[in-house]
């Protein structure tokens, strides 16, 4: 039986990004604003659980996982691991144990990689970093356990080889496998299989559902897509403009969404069977509005085709409009 019990929790989580002002801002002492990047969301993963933190370009999604690895620190709110408040720590020392049991994936592995390192030295250099190896024959284990893990086989063959002679999936495994090494309990992998083709997509998807049966490891999964979200994902939560707009269970929040957003984003996607047809497309339009000028009542509103007065007044609470759906919507009240 799965442990249900929490191993992160963000509270009130807020990153703002200060606005460089003018010369006239400065002489006047004006204050420039700032960029609210993450406005003040709650979110949880439970051990062994995959969420899927899905938004559009600009939503705030990679800040998130940003702050949860403690690579950018929050302006507000608390980040807790096992119940423990660690927001405010920082400093390698002080972080070591932290980031031996929480790992992050990047999106590009052409810029995650060393091109003057061998596949060995990439990932070997966080057990190395983290002290977690005494010698060079462990070291030598735990590398080629890791690149195995991430479906790289026989692991010896990759040794010595440096990233420009893989291919584009094999490469994705190398970031992977530098994630898997120090074996952490949970991974945020932001758009992990974005530039890859939908072939090797599906390979790599499989390899972190596998990672998570067999080590009851936890996955926040940042992506832009809805499908590859319900495909992967126990629970989707929908990020726009630094709030969460909608979240629950993949199947809820796929088949049937609450929030005007979320299903803008369902079908906006093609459909095997279904909207495949170019012109049978509902995309969204315009552009997302600008973090730095949030709207004054629900940010969804310029966008939204359903919207109406209250919308322009009042930011709508999260309510729950099903078991263990949220939605944060007038109408979806």
């Amino acid at each position: 039986m799965r442990d249900t019990t929490d191993i992160l929790r963000l509270e009130s989580l807020q990153v703002h990004f200060p606005i460089q002002g003018g010369l006239f801002d400065r002489a006047l002492g004006r204050p420039a604003g700032a960029v609210r990047a993450v406005d003040g969301i709650d979110l949880n993963l439970t051990r062994g659980e995959i969420v899927a933190l899905v938004g559009e370009s600009g939503s705030g999604k990679t800040t998130v996982g940003r702050v949860i690895a403690k690579l950018a620190q929050p302006t507000g709110g608390k980040l807790l691991f096992e119940g423990r408040d660690i927001t405010s720590e920082r400093g390698s020392s002080a972080l070591r144990p932290y980031r031996h049991r929480v790992q992050m994936i990047f999106q590009d592995a052409y810029q995650a990689l060393n091109p003057r390192h061998t596949i060995f030295d990439i990932v070997g250099e966080p057990l190395r970093s983290l002290r977690l190896v005494d010698n060079a024959t462990q070291l030598a284990e735990r590398v080629g356990e890791a690149l195995a893990s991430a479906g790289l086989s026989p692991p010896g063959d990759f040794f010595s080889r440096f990233p420009n002679e893989l291919s584009g999936g094999q490469r994705q495994r190398v970031v992977i496998a530098g994630a898997l090494a120090v074996k952490p309990e949970l991974i945020i992998a932001d758009e992990p299989v974005s530039m890859l083709d939908v072939s090797i997509r599906a390979q790599i998807l499989q390899v972190l559902v596998d990672l998570r049966s067999k080590h009851n490891m936890a996955l926040l999964f940042i992506t832009h897509d809805l499908p590859l979200a319900w495909s992967i994902a126990d629970r989707i939560a929908v990020l726009y403009l630094g709030k969460l707009v909608e979240i629950g269970s993949a199947d809820e929040i796929t088949f049937n969404p609450r929030h005007p957003y979320t299903a803008a984003l369902r079908n906006a996607t093609p459909q095997i069977g279904g909207n495949a047809n170019p012109a049978e497309l509902r995309a969204l339009q315009g552009e997302v509005p600008s973090a730095a000028r949030v709207p004054k009542g629900c940010r969804f509103h310029p966008r939204c085709p359903l919207a109406f007065d209250r919308c322009r007044q009042d930011e709508p609470p999260s309510v729950e409009v099903g078991p263990q759906h949220m939605s944060a919507c007038w109408l979806a009240q």
